[in-house]
């Protein structure tokens, strides 16, 4: 059975935090493609709000079957393991209406790829389920489950799917998948649960389409607030 909801604080695991993401226009500079932004310099949100209905997305519609059975199959087998997958992530990949919304709202072509339970390189007994990946692969975001029943979000550069499948054929890795030091500094700690990720990720990427289109007369006043916390005293949002 999927657990009710994700969640955990930063501090689980001891990885280190960041959201990685680009630029809100003149409100939050971005140099490359994407910034790693300290966790405490983003607005804050209230996580009461997110009890797996996804409201802000206009709430649920349909269940698809074919991916209600490929999530089913998948919560088998991380439950096998001693791991739940969370329902607010359940609920959001079988949905007709919020299936895709992240990749129909990110700016930088960011899309859905859910993958097999992959083990943690850095903690026994728990679990990487990656569900979202950069076009060029400059970031990779994944599920973090543990026995404990804890869900939370993290990032990475690599590719975990492709570094143990490299492994297992003999090949060589981008990284030492047995070092479990370097294995903690290339993940990275973003969100306590997936639904406040794609609250957050859909909000930033809400906001650059009307910064960068010059048309914010369509931002709802949650959007601006969240833009608020960027301005200065007077801007302006």
């Amino acid at each position: 059975m999927p657990a009710e909801r994700s969640g955990s604080d930063v501090s689980s695991v001891g990885f280190d935090s960041a959201w990685c993401a680009t630029d809100l226009g003149e409100y939050r500079a971005c140099r490359y493609t994407y910034e790693y932004y300290p966790y405490e310099s983003l607005p804050p949100i209230d996580s009461t709000q997110f009890a797996g209905a996804f409201p802000w997305l206009g709430g649920t519609g349909e269940p698809l079957p074919e991916q209600s059975a490929k999530l089913d199959r998948l919560a088998k087998v991380l439950a096998a393991e001693g791991v739940t997958l969370p329902q607010d992530f359940v609920t959001f990949h079988t949905d007709s209406k919020l299936q895709y919304s992240l990749d129909e709202v990110s700016v930088t072509s960011c899309w859905t790829d859910i993958s097999e339970p992959l083990p943690s390189p850095v903690e026994p007994g728990s679990f990487l389920v990656r569900f979202l990946r950069d076009q060029q692969d400059c970031v990779i975001w994944y599920l973090y489950l543990r026995p404990s029943g804890e869900a939370f979000v993290v990032h990475s550069s690599l590719d975990y799917e492709h570094e143990y499948a490299a492994r297992r054929d003999g090949e060589e890795t981008q990284t030492d998948l047995d070092d479990p030091e370097e294995q903690r500094a290339a993940i990275l700690w973003c969100a306590p649960s997936f639904e406040e990720f794609a609250h957050r990720f859909w909000v930033e990427n809400r906001l650059w389409h009307a910064l960068h289109g010059n048309d914010r007369s369509g931002l709802e006043p949650r959007l601006r607030d969240y833009l608020r916390h960027y301005a200065s005293p007077g801007e302006p949002t």
